[in-house]
């Protein structure tokens, strides 16, 4: 009995081994063959660099706007982000807590637009934000950013706030606050885990996407960082050093967004998990 315990756990711990390098060693290895000359690439691809330092991350914001990029795309996911979480917060609280006519047929509506792929929407929304006079604007990307994120941020918002007491905002009401006052009072600050897990999801949407930033925008006045790297893969593709550095300077943030809110984010998905 005491064999089969060990050998169930020796095989966990090298599933989760197993899984652990086959996310984090693509990662090592691009982050140190950016350190890495080209000539040293083409001959060994597995091997050190001989020196460390930074031409190659130097040449990148040469080659490109790396510097326009990186503002617009901070500005776009930050925004877009603070905007998906403005209009879900009390949405998701009332679709979560009362009872009204439609309520069934906007979920239903939401979780259709879920299945609908990103592809089938590139024509109306170029259509949409040409109309709007949005085109290859930041705010255009950051409505549409916002907007598609809506469901997503919805279902994690509103399954977090089932998990919530309602004998808490009974008590509130007892006490004479109103319905705004008791959600930004004793909802909202319960509710930090949900809203962190919804921001670094939408977060992240805004800062990796692109195929809306590839459609929306034009030139460098209103491009985000993803679409740097096509550019570095369409006209500088050879030179995979500096191709490297630019993949490391676009992944970075994203990461440290989640490594920074990483406990809220798992204790938010349980919880909405354990009452959902």
């Amino acid at each position: 009995m005491n064999i089969m315990k060990y050998f169930l756990l020796l095989t966990k711990y090298m599933f989760v081994g197993l899984i652990i390098v086959l996310s984090v060693a693509p990662f090592l290895w691009v982050f140190l063959s950016s350190f890495k000359s080209n000539m040293e690439i083409m001959v060994s691809s597995l091997s050190l660099a001989s020196h460390f330092d930074l031409s190659n991350y130097e040449k990148a914001f040469k080659i490109a706007p790396l510097a326009r990029f990186y503002l617009n795309s901070v500005i776009v996911a930050v925004c877009g982000t603070i905007l998906n979480l403005f209009i879900l917060g009390l949405s998701s609280y009332v679709i979560a807590r009362f009872n009204f006519r439609g309520k069934n047929i906007i979920i239903g509506i939401l979780s259709l637009s879920l299945l609908i792929p990103g592809a089938a929407l590139l024509q109306p929304l170029y259509l949409t934000v040409k109309t709007l006079g949005l085109y290859d604007h930041l705010f255009g990307l950051i409505l549409v950013y916002a907007g598609f994120g809506l469901p997503t941020s919805l279902f994690i918002l509103s399954s977090f706030f089932l998990t919530i007491p309602k004998s808490l905002e009974e008590s509130a009401y007892l006490d004479g606050a109103g319905f705004i006052k008791t959600f930004y009072r004793v909802i909202l600050p319960l509710s930090k885990p949900g809203f962190s897990t919804a921001a670094v999801l939408q977060f992240l949407l805004c800062w990796n996407e692109f195929q809306f930033a590839l459609t929306l925008t034009t030139g460098s006045k209103s491009r985000t960082l993803p679409l740097a790297l096509y550019y570095f893969k369409s006209q500088f593709g050879s030179d995979y050093g500096v191709m490297f550095a630019a993949t490391i300077i676009v992944i970075i943030p994203s990461i440290i967004v989640y490594m920074i809110m990483q406990e809220q984010v798992v204790s938010g998905l349980t919880a909405g998990a354990v009452k959902g």
